[in-house]
């Protein structure tokens, strides 16, 4: 366990609207946390010991947006944390010093119509740590609701902590899209949440399973998470959506999906879901893309395809531990192919942009 007097200053990894990215001091001070006034009540102080990088962060850093989310100042990324617990307020009974936990990145407000119906992910006056202007969680030391900081049983490490948060947008992606036992899931996209999706319908019995993607290693890489279990199927660029449907459907053994469930959030990805699946099918955008696109309307119609979309999630958490630590759904660990410590941070970030570096999920660590 950490003692308050051995705390290093505290830093964070931030952008700005330039598009820079660099490791500078960041909230709360060691000295504010060694006093006690960094705490409000319900709140922790926890010592952030892993970070995954997430696709958003790469988008907030490169394109300074996503959607109406722009980045207007100095901005600290990521929001895919776990870390140990340093200090606790007085109110706090639940957790205590030492405590490994699972950081949910949300904070609502338990008081407006999501909130109250349980669907706190719609929450109209949410602080999501990471989405500009709420600080992100990569940094040495934060405070942190303490009912949003889900403790993590001995078996589960810092690393796995962190996964849960993709996790959470697999599993929320596949309880919304009312995935079933024998169900032809197609998976568009081979990236972490795509990955991870293919992991959670493995778990919940989709057969046949095709998956998705551009480039040819990803798709080695999917095959190696789910042996025997997932058929893959590399993109070209110059197919249309019509060609691209036609050979899921060959993969599939001559089956229509019964849902695709998408996670790149590209139009043209998004269009041959649709016209893959069958009548009465659902297409489930997991990803996020650009703020309009087109859509194959009369297949859509003509066929009743429902067209379906999330954002985040909502009580995954202790669902996504328990899986985890089940080992229901398999190698999820593998998800994580380069480690970078904090300090190393702008080059993690490279790493993690860089399609030649076949990285799946790069991780920071603070330990």
């Amino acid at each position: 366990m950490v003692s308050l007097s051995d705390l290093k200053p505290n830093v964070g990894v931030y952008t700005d609207p330039q598009h820079n990215l660099w490791l500078d001091d960041a909230q709360p001070s060691v000295a504010s946390i060694q006093s006690g006034a960094a705490l409000a009540e319900g709140e922790v102080v926890v010592q952030v010991r892993s970070t995954g990088i997430c696709g958003s962060d790469i988008h907030f850093w490169h394109a300074g947006r996503i959607g109406p989310m722009i980045v207007e100042d100095k901005h600290i990324l990521g929001h895919e944390s776990a870390g140990e617990i340093v200090a606790v307020h007085s109110s706090v009974t639940h957790l205590k010093p030492g405590d490994k936990v699972a950081i949910e990145p949300g904070i609502p407000c338990h008081a407006c119509a999501p909130c109250l119906t349980g669907r706190y992910n719609g929450c109209e006056r949410v602080l999501f740590r990471s989405t500009p202007p709420v600080p992100g969680l990569l940094r040495r030391y934060l405070t942190h609701p303490a009912v949003w900081c889900h403790k993590l049983p001995e078996t589960l490490s810092f690393e796995d902590g962190a996964l849960l948060e993709p996790l959470s947008v697999a599993l929320a992606a596949v309880e919304r899209a009312n995935l079933r036992l024998g169900d032809s899931v197609l998976i568009c996209g081979a990236g972490p949440i795509g990955l991870t999706t293919l992991l959670c319908a493995r778990a919940a019995g989709a057969h046949p399973l095709v998956i998705t993607d551009l480039d040819e290693g990803r798709l080695t890489f999917a095959e190696s998470l789910a042996p025997g279990r997932v058929r893959t199927l590399r993109v070209a660029r110059s197919e249309t959506q019509s060609e691209l449907a036609a050979r899921v459907v060959d993969a599939m053994g001559g089956t229509e999906p019964d849902l695709a469930l998408e996670c790149t959030g590209a139009e043209a990805s998004i269009g041959a879901a649709i016209e893959a699946v069958r009548f009465g099918g659902t297409v489930f955008v997991v990803g996020v893309g650009k703020n309009e696109m087109q859509f194959p309307f009369m297949r859509l119609s003509t066929r009743e395809v429902d067209l379906r979309f999330q954002y985040r999630y909502a009580n995954t958490w202790p669902k996504a531990i328990r899986l985890v630590e089940s080992g229901v759904l398999g190698d999820i660990r593998k998800l994580v192919t380069h480690r970078f410590s904090i300090e190393e941070a702008v080059k993690a970030f490279e790493t993690s942009a860089d399609p030649k570096s076949g990285a799946i999920k790069v991780q920071i660590t603070n330990l």
